[in-house]
């Protein structure tokens, strides 16, 4: 990131850049809401990271006057995450099972909560902070968290099937310093870009979990 900015200070300094911060620099967060405001506490080697990106970004755009914005998104999902992503992991086993492709879905900590939007909003939403005259830093969020087993009991809602018949927990599969929860206070971004996510968390679910249905079924 540092090259980055470099290279927009020397060769381009009208470009507008847009810099992509995580919920994952909130870590074991100090308070909950998360807002812009609220102290990092990164607990992995991509939150220690995406601080670093944050913080070379803030301090190039106050010396050097670039028009460098954050998006401090929070979880953001589509039919296009990662399969190695817990959501896309359930969505893809759950429509497995569904279509007699699988007889079980593997897992592990299910009391983790996060705050899971639509990726296509949040892509919105960082449109909007490069149209603004001012850089700034934006937190995006629904403003609600959900655990895992919440996530699954929805997919599986899908379907109209129940997890307890094809849920196995593997500890194994926990990581070693999850973050309990993160929430995003996403009142700035609401404020000031006009920004709030619409679509519901039973609605991407769905979305998901019938994108994976049609890509097997296909």
């Amino acid at each position: 990131m540092t090259r980055l900015l470099e290279g927009i200070r020397e060769v381009c300094p009208e470009a507008r850049l847009y810099q992509a911060s995580s919920s994952e620099m909130f870590g074991r967060a100090l308070e909950r809401p998360q807002s812009e405001a609220t102290p990092f506490y990164p607990r992995s080697p991509y939150g220690v990271a995406k601080a670093y990106g944050h913080f070379i970004t803030v301090n190039y755009r106050e010396s050097f006057g670039l028009h460098a914005s954050s998006g401090i998104l929070f979880n953001h999902e589509s039919p296009r995450r990662g399969r190695s992503f817990v959501t896309r992991r359930i969505s893809e086993g759950v429509a497995r099972i569904k279509l007699g492709l699988a007889d079980e879905l593997v897992l592990g900590n299910l009391d983790v909560r996060r705050d899971w939007g639509y990726a296509k909003e949040y892509v919105e939403a960082m449109w909007l902070m490069l149209q603004r005259d001012q850089p700034d830093d934006f937190v995006i969020g629904t403003g609600v968290s959900h655990s895992v087993g919440d996530f699954v009991d929805a997919a599986f809602a899908c379907i109209g099937r129940k997890r307890e018949d094809h849920i196995r927990i593997d500890p194994d599969l926990a990581r070693p310093a999850d973050i309990e929860e993160v929430v995003a206070d996403p009142s700035k971004a609401k404020r000031e870009l006009g920004w709030e996510a619409k679509v519901s968390f039973e609605e991407l679910v769905e979305l998901m979990v019938h994108a994976d249905l049609e890509a097997l079924a296909g």
